[in-house]
């Protein structure tokens, strides 16, 4: 790292949002990961959704090993300036991949936080049905074993 590391502002992050150069945003820390897109394992779409906010906590979700978070220093490129870092850019979640999402909707409303907890349901419907599903298997076990013998 230098010395003196060059301040960013987050409108100026926010441009290096494509294949040609990307740019994310990480603990206050701004990395150009464009050599990194072709070679990263979880493969440069990951990169690319990161784009245009703060993805730190993305980052650590993952639990990258201490090597990956060392060779992140070769891509530094300097800090942000947290003031200009819109707070609801900062929550937002990475925007869907679909063909029939528009630019606007993409953009971060004051209807977002309502948006993000509709769009964490299906999630949570997983989770329950991952449970459930087991069980089910389980009782039908269960009978098979116990009500299949009288036959």
């Amino acid at each position: 790292m230098a010395s003196d590391p060059k301040v960013f502002v987050f409108d100026e992050v926010a441009k290096h949002n494509h294949q040609q150069d990307c740019w994310v945003i990480i603990s206050g820390k701004v990395y150009d990961v464009t050599s990194l897109l072709e070679e990263h394992p979880g493969g440069d779409e990951v990169l690319l959704l990161a784009t245009e906010r703060d993805a730190t906590d993305d980052f650590e979700e993952v639990g990258h090993s201490l090597t990956a978070s060392e060779q992140m220093e070769e891509y530094y490129v300097g800090n942000l300036d947290m003031a200009t870092l819109p707070k609801a850019v900062a929550n937002r979640p990475p925007a869907p991949q679909s063909g029939t999402a528009t630019t606007a909707a993409a953009k971060p409303t004051a209807a977002a936080p309502t948006t993000t907890s509709s769009a964490e349901s299906p999630g949570s419907l997983i989770k329950v049905f991952q449970v459930l599903i087991p069980l089910l298997i389980l009782g039908i076990a269960f009978y098979m074993q116990y009500y299949g013998k009288k036959q």
